[in-house]
């Protein structure tokens, strides 16, 4: 294990190059005449910031939270808790009331009125009428028509069908019937005999011909097409446009790409790079010295505001203030014994209480008398 601690190692002065050598001095002089003003006024807006988060901003906060909590805990909490049982009874109060004044008399005239009345009236009433005006409409309505239909209709469709519609149907049938036996049945099968012989003979020989002459003449327009649109095309791709493309890549855009990466790789290695790094020194060493700048003023601000005027309240306004506390202590002692003694002389002494005895009371409440009691021995006592 290494224990030795390795030194920074710093850049070569080979590395660098002409073009950072030019712009050093420029570079120097635009960063402490516009960098520097820029970071002091940075750590200044920084600081200025946190004194101002916390000295202002943070008890603002504070307190604002703290006058919410107060509010919701002691005003918004307890009123809405009122409000919430106000609105309960309120509601409770506005049921029961509009339960005694819309539903109550009401139902108590539907239960104990309306209801027995109407089914009174529908069971001595109104069922009897319907009951008789059933059988009436039955009586004029139902009946005639049951009994003409029962004894007229269906024995005379009856008889209709089974001495006319019958014999005539078997008729129809069986003129059909021979119809389609004996005419339409051999017709039918000499047109299928001669349309099967007709496929079998004539169509598929003629499409089996039609079909290699499609073939053929497919084949030919197919070798035409490529002969006339792709064999040309193919051939200028490949004898023309690819090695074309290939020469171009490989001795134009090859070298063409590595000169602009070694210009670009230089560029960033000896030009950006070291730019980026002075840069970074410079805001570095503008914020040493802005920082160098800040407690210079602090220690400005201790040595000529802050340490005069601690010596000036530790050396002068405290004694001061000492002293006209015990000044007001003592004027205040003898205002309040001037004036216990005007109004002595004036109204007398106050009165007091009656002295109380020193003896024990074992516990009781009453007190003792001033003069205690004798004692007396348990040998006294059993004499």
């Amino acid at each position: 294990m290494d224990l030795e601690k390795h030194g920074r190692h710093e850049p070569e002065p080979g590395g660098e190059g002409c073009v950072f050598a030019l712009v050093r001095i420029p570079v120097r002089i635009l960063a402490v005449v516009i960098v520097l003003p820029l970071r002091m006024a940075w750590d200044l807006l920084v600081l200025v910031a946190r004194g101002v988060h916390r000295h202002a901003l943070r008890p603002a906060g504070d307190a604002v939270a703290w006058l919410f909590t107060r509010l919701d805990r002691y005003v918004l909490t307890p009123l809405g808790r009122g409000l919430a049982w106000l609105a309960r009874w309120t509601g409770t109060v506005l049921k029961w009331l509009a339960l005694a004044v819309f539903y109550w008399p009401w139902a108590a005239l539907w239960d104990h009125v309306l209801a027995p009345a109407g089914a009174a009236l529908w069971r001595w009433v109104l069922v009897p009428l319907g009951q008789a005006v059933g059988w009436l409409a039955k009586a004029l309505f139902v009946w005639p028509w049951v009994a003409l239909w029962r004894y007229a209709v269906v024995p005379g469709a009856a008889a209709l069908y089974r001495y006319l519609l019958r014999p005539a149907g078997g008729a129809v049938v069986w003129t059909l019937t021979a119809v389609y036996r004996y005419l339409l049945l051999p017709s039918a099968r000499g047109i299928a005999w001669l349309a099967q012989g007709l496929y079998r003979y004539v169509l598929v020989p003629a499409g089996r011909g039609l079909a290699r002459l499609a073939r053929g003449t497919g084949a030919a327009l197919g070798w035409l097409a490529k002969a006339l649109f792709v064999w040309p095309w193919v051939a200028l791709w490949r004898y023309a446009v690819v090695p074309v493309a290939a020469g171009t890549y490989r001795f134009v855009l090859t070298p063409l790409g590595q000169g602009v990466a070694w210009a670009a790789r230089g560029l960033y290695r000896y030009v950006l790079t070291p730019l980026g790094h002075f840069a970074a020194a410079v805001w570095h060493l503008a914020g040493r010295v802005s920082r160098a700048v800040g407690r210079g003023l602090l220690w400005l601000w201790r040595g000529l505001v802050a340490r005069p005027a601690a010596w000036v309240r530790r050396q002068v306004l405290t004694p001061a203030g000492h002293l006209v506390r015990e000044v007001w202590r003592s004027s205040r002692l003898a205002v309040r014994e001037a004036r216990a003694s005007v109004r002595q002389a004036l109204f007398g002494p106050p009165p007091r209480e009656p002295a109380r005895s020193r003896a024990r009371t074992l516990g009781s409440t009453t007190a003792a008398g001033n003069t205690p009691a004798p004692e007396i021995s348990l040998h006294e006592r059993q004499g």
